[in-house]
Parts: structure tokens; sequence; C-alpha cells
């Protein structure tokens, strides 16, 4: 500035002085020249900017904040609440395999890591920004860029760098060089003083109502299970019972038709036997009448002295006799064959009452013993399921506790805001654990608004003190900010209890597919080669963002388990903050 403004004054006065002190001016600044300019190779290297060096600066340093690498300058830059407190020299990827820029946090870190994808190259002092293998780490410095994509720092700097850094440490790769700039905005979230100072208590008094609730949910777990196990084999009993009651029913209904069937053979045998003496009652009657013709006839015959003529009346009278004793033969036979059959058929009936008098018999005393143990086994299987009920009541209220424990635990750690143009939503976290996205409306939103990050550096009086970093500067931090309303319930939700660390970036890009269940909001400049990102597969164990954000990210609440992105939490790896703010 103080340069431009001496150009404009020295332009106003020679146009003051005319044309003669023109030339005589003109005339002694080249006589100047000549005679002061320096050696073309001289020039040349003044024009040059000088490489970067390590520094470290003149003050105490506080716990770093956010890394800014520059892939323009080759250089990392680390800043705590008040300014920058270390840089260094970096060699970034080459042609093809570019460190990609954009936004990232650290999400692992190995003091002897080795490259699974680089014939198990040492990278001392890992830190890494993506599962896919991005990191900062160790390695030689060649004076350009000269890595697979990774961020190589001097090997004493990465060593001293490495113990310094909290997991979850913001870290910004911009392709041109930026710096983080005091902000200020009334649209930024303000804590409340009186929520942020409820806040631990709050937490600590919700984990032992949690704590509580989790101890009650096992004690009735336990019991469900002592009366389930009690009530087991009652159960078994009853089952057995019934089901020989069924049986013994089912014999009865047996023993009643077979009692009916043999009823019906004893009707009929009784009709038949009935039929048969009847028969041989009227045969006996007409072989005694026709005995009585005979011997009247024959004894004529004899008193006649006339034996030819007896013999001749005899003979049809014989036939006929010999034809009804036949006919009574028969008839006494079916006489007595149904009488057998009236027999059998009266024992059978006498056997089918007798089955079904003990079939009744059984029926009733096992209806009886069903009906006792029933009437003894209630108060039990009501008290099971009494404790079933009490057991499953119990877990949801540990499950409930459980969640206002962790959204208030939660409540005690930096949280995140991600606002994506191109997604037109708003994503929250804490931390690297997953919270909620709502549809959120920028003004303009078909005109690129760039890609900037506000992150709250300190506590002050009036709330939190920020900084504001833009590495794609479509639209200034300022007017980007202006262009968006953060939707009042979300700063309702998360600015009471903001804390140090707290972020808001703002991009034209979507999250990044790099973005999971262990990981900060990953933000990628698309204008930027990434070729070092593409080039990597992403991890099997890793659950990321697929191409449709509605996919990956859950409804208006903390943990939602209809949605991938509230199913994914943390899982056995380190807390967000190795401190607390």
């Amino acid at each position: 500035m103080t340069n431009r403004l001496t150009t404009a004054q020295s332009t106003v006065a020679i146009r003051r002085w005319g044309a003669p002190a023109i030339v005589t001016l003109a005339a002694a600044a080249a006589l100047t020249a000549l005679t002061a300019a320096p050696p073309a190779d001289a020039a040349a290297k003044q024009a040059r900017p000088a490489p970067p060096t390590e520094a470290t600066a003149p003050r105490d340093a506080g716990e770093p904040i956010m890394a800014i690498v520059s892939i323009k300058s080759q250089q990392v830059t680390i800043y705590d609440a008040d300014g920058w407190i270390l840089r260094a020299p970096v060699s970034t990827g080459i042609t093809g395999r570019e460190t990609p820029a954009g936004v990232f946090s650290i999400v692992e870190k190995d003091k002897d890591h080795h490259s699974n994808l680089y014939d198990d190259a040492s990278m001392p002092n890992m830190q890494r920004i993506t599962w896919s293998g991005i990191a900062l780490h160790g390695g030689p410095l060649p004076g350009h860029a000269a890595s697979h994509g990774c961020v190589r720092m001097p090997y004493g700097f990465a060593e001293k760098l490495f113990d310094k850094t909290p997991i979850g440490m913001r870290v910004i790769i911009a392709p041109n060089d930026a710096e983080p700039v005091e902000f200020s905005d009334p649209a930024l979230f303000v804590p409340k003083a009186e929520a942020f100072a409820a806040a631990p208590a709050r937490a600590e008094t919700l984990a032992h109502e949690a704590a509580e609730a989790a101890k009650m949910a096992d004690e009735a777990k336990s019991a469900a299970a002592v009366a389930a196990r009690a009530t087991a084999a009652l159960t078994a009993s009853l089952r057995k019972l019934e089901w020989l009651k069924s049986r013994a029913a089912a014999e009865l209904a047996f023993a009643e038709k077979v009692l009916a069937a043999a009823q019906t053979n004893q009707a009929r045998a009784e009709d038949l036997r009935q039929k048969a003496a009847a028969k041989a009652a009227e045969l006996g009657t007409q072989l005694d009448t026709a005995k009585a013709d005979v011997k009247s006839k024959l004894d004529a015959a004899a008193a006649a002295q006339d034996a030819a003529a007896a013999a001749r009346e005899a003979a049809p009278l014989t036939a006929s006799l010999r034809k009804l004793e036949w006919l009574k033969t028969r008839a006494d036979a079916e006489l007595a064959s149904a009488e057998k059959v009236l027999a059998a058929a009266k024992t059978n009936q006498t056997k089918a009452e007798d089955l079904k008098q003990k079939a009744t018999a059984k029926a009733a005393e096992l209806g009886t013993q069903l009906d006792t143990a029933k009437a003894d086994a209630k108060s039990k299987l009501d008290a099971a399921a009494a404790a079933q009920n009490a057991a499953k009541a119990a877990e949801a209220k540990r499950a409930d506790a459980a969640k206002a424990a962790r959204e208030a635990k939660l409540a005690l750690e930096p949280v995140s805001i991600f606002i994506s143009r191109s997604a037109q939503r708003l994503y929250v976290r804490r931390g690297f654990e997953v919270g909620f996205d709502v549809p959120i409306t920028i003004r303009n939103s078909d005109k690129p608004i760039g890609t900037h990050v506000f992150t709250a550096v300190a506590r002050t009086d009036g709330g939190l003190r920020w900084t504001a970093v833009t590495i794609d500067s479509a639209d200034d931090a300022k007017a980007a900010l202006d262009r968006i309303s953060i939707p009042q319930d979300v700063l309702d939700r998360i600015a009471p209890t903001a804390l140090p660390r707290s972020s808001l970036v703002i991009s034209d890009e979507p999250l990044n597919r790099e973005t999971n269940y262990r990981t900060e909001f990953v933000v990628v400049l698309n204008n930027q080669p990434q070729g070092g990102l593409a080039m990597r597969k992403r991890p099997d164990d890793v659950r990321v963002a697929g191409s449709g954000l509605d996919d990956f990210f859950g409804s208006f609440h903390w943990g939602n388990s209809d949605s991938q992105y509230a199913s994914s939490r943390q899982r056995g790896g380190q807390n967000y903050y190795q401190r607390q703010w």
C-alpha cells in the first residue's frame, strides 16, 4: 500500500513540472539505473522467492489448532489460537499423483509407519489425513514436489510435530498460499455462558443416570432370565399335558367311533339273527306239516295193501321232505352263524364301551391335571411375563438415558458444521461422531461460493474468537457467509455449548467419499488435480459416503438408526480430542 501511494504522488508531481523537467528526470533516472543495476543473473536470483525454511515463532506456543499446507510454496505452517507457531518446507505429490487440495483432519498417528502401497517405505511420524493413505510424515525434501500424494516434512520437524498435534486437528491443503485471518460476524454461533457453565454438570448427571439405568436394565434382564429359566420346565410340562390332553381327546373320539360302529354291527347282527330264526322256525313248521302229510298218505297206502300205489304216492312226498329238511338244515346253520355274529357284535360293543369309558376317564383326568397345572403356573407365568416386560422397559430407559448422556457428553466437544452448495445441505458433527443433516437455502445457489474454513480459536468474554481461511476464493469469506442462513433450530442445538476448535466449513464441493465414521468432514477441491487421492483405493473396512448424500446422512437428530450416517459411529478408535478445552 505504501509503494502504491508513493508512486501516485510522484506521478502528480511530474505532471506539475512539465516536459523539460520530465526529460531531465528521465535522463537522471536512466543514469542512476545504469550505475546501480546489478548483473542480470543477480537480478534473476533476487526475483526468485527464497525457499521455505524451518522456523519457530518467538513466543510460547499453545496447542496446535490447524495446519495449512501450501502446494504452491511447498510449505506447512502450524497455527495455535494466536497465530503461527511452526513452519517448515514440505514436498507434496508429483504430477499425476498430486496431493489433493481441500479440508482434512488428522485421523490416525503412527510413530513408525511403513507404507503398504509403496514397497514398505518408511513413513516416520505419520499423521494420516485420509484412510486411503494421504498423510503427513517425515521424508526427504528435494526442494520440489516429489511424493506419491503425501506431504513430506523434514524428519526432525515431523518428529517434533508428532508429539504436539491432537487427533482431529484440522489440516488444510491449499493450492496457493493461505493463512487464517481474524474474523467476526453475528452469523457465527455464540455460546451461552449459562449453558456452557451447566454443560459439564449436566453431562455428569446424565452419565450417572445412564449408568444407573444400565444397572437397572442389567438387573431387570437378569431377573427376567431367572424367571424364564424357572418357568421353562413349567412351560414344557404344560405343553406335554396339553399334548397328552389332545391325544386323549383323539382317543376318546376314536373310541366313540368304534362304539358307534359296534352298536351298528350289533343291530345288524340282531336283525340277521331274527330273520334267520324266523326262517328256521318257518321251515321247521313246514317240515313237520309235510312229515305228517307224508305219514298219513303212506299209512293209507299201506292199509290198502297196494304197494305200487303207495310207492308212487310216497316218491314226490319223500323228495319234498328231503328238500325241506335241507332248507331247514341250512336255515339252522344261518341261524347259528347269525347268533355267532351277534355274540361277536355284543363282545365288540362291550369292548368299545370299555374303550370309551377308559378314554373318557383318561381325557377327564388329563383335563383336570391340565387345568390344575395352568392354575398353578398362572402366577409364575404372569410373574415371568411381568419380568420380561420390566426388562424391555428398563432396556428402553437405558437406551434413552444413554442417548441423552451421549448427547450431553458430545456437547462438551467442539462442533463442526459443513455446508455444501452443490448438495444444498448442512451437516453437523461433533468430533468424529456423526450428528445430523438438514437442507439449507443458499442465496444465488447457481453462483460459486468458494471454500472457506471458519474456526473458533479461543473463548472471549463475548463468546468465541474466530479466524477464517479461504482456499478457493470464488467468493470472499464474508460474502460467502452472508449468502447462508443457518436454521435457528440448528443454532439452538449447537451454539449454546460451542467450544474453541468448533468450525464452520462452507464449500461448493460435496462431501468427499473419504468422509466416514472415522473422520471429520473431508472436502476436496475438484478444480485442482488430486491424482494422489484418485490412485488410492479406499480401505475395505471403512464405510464411506456414496454418491447420494441422502443415502449416507441421516435425519435431523443425533444417532438416527435408520441411516448410514447416523449408524456410523466411532469403533474402537481414539476420541476426537485427546484433551478437554
